[in-house]
């Protein structure tokens, strides 16, 4: 059986690691040539091997999509590597919380940054990619359909205290997704969105004491108390957060085939959790 994403060029965002990792290695198993990212060099070419080493196509775009000059070199990598572009998934991204009277126009703009200015950035710079595809296959009389999946939060959808950075960074994501699906469409893609619940990553681990990670020169505190992680699967109806393969799997349903015909929507995979 072909592999459904076969000859497809997905770029991934935040793909060195966690859920953008298991997206990858997903696409890949499908037959996607992935543009692999991440901060890091070592967690990007350790995601690229990954699928090299089962017989896939990768390469890795390394640095932060947070810069101004990324997205043309992350479309221009897909073009110059693989010829081509069908899939993007915004995926990069993390939490730098606090209260609002607490929060620092640096804690507010980096979210919105990573979160919301850098696909919009990427999407920008692939458009004229993908018009001029689109155009030379429909004069061919081909039509191939393409996918963005931009990845949101039930934080987007509820809000969630603490979070009024993350939060409305991920609501935004969500009216992008709608608006270029009504300026998509006519290029044959489909732009939906994915919003996660609870999903077990390094940013989410179970810790007692203060765990940082250094995200840009920034030390980010990490992790969640094990008393308030056990208060928050209770809540979840499957009683457990969610796996990155269990994420990666959501992603893949909206660039599949049998999704050709599903755009504007956000999936919400939070393991039955309506709200928060």
């Amino acid at each position: 059986m072909t592999p459904k994403l076969e000859g497809k060029v997905a770029l991934i965002t935040g793909s060195g690691r966690g859920i953008g990792r298991a997206i990858a290695l997903k696409l890949a198993s499908e037959g996607a040539r992935v543009v692999v990212n991440d901060l890091d060099a070592e967690p990007a070419e350790e995601t690229v091997q990954a699928i090299r080493a089962a017989g896939g196509q990768a390469v890795a775009c390394v640095g932060s999509v947070s810069a101004p000059d990324f997205a043309e070199r992350f479309v221009g990598t897909a073009v110059n590597e693989f010829k081509g572009l069908d899939i993007i998934v915004n995926n990069a991204g993390y939490t730098w919380d606090s209260v609002v009277q607490k929060m620092t126009d640096e804690q507010w703009y980096a979210m919105i940054d990573v979160h919301l200015t850098a696909p919009f950035r990427i999407l920008r710079a692939a458009q004229p990619v993908i018009r001029a595809l689109a155009k030379a296959e429909g004069e061919a009389g081909r039509r191939v359909v393409r996918k963005v999946v931009n990845i949101s939060s039930v934080a987007g959808l509820f809000g969630n205290a603490g979070q009024a950075n993350y939060s409305t960074a991920k609501a935004g994501i969500v009216g992008m997704t709608q608006t270029l699906a009504k300026e998509w469409g006519r290029m044959n893609v489909t732009v939906n969105c994915v919003a996660f619940g609870f999903i077990q990553t390094r940013l989410t681990a179970s810790t007692a004491e203060a765990t940082t990670a250094n995200i840009e020169g920034r030390e980010i505190k990490v992790g969640v108390n094990p008393g308030l992680l056990a208060m928050m699967e209770q809540s979840i109806p499957l009683g457990r957060g969610g796996t990155p393969e269990e994420a990666a799997g959501a992603v893949y349903l909206l660039c599949a085939p049998e999704s050709d015909y599903v755009s504007g929507q956000t999936l919400m995979c939070t393991g039955g959790l309506t709200g928060i």
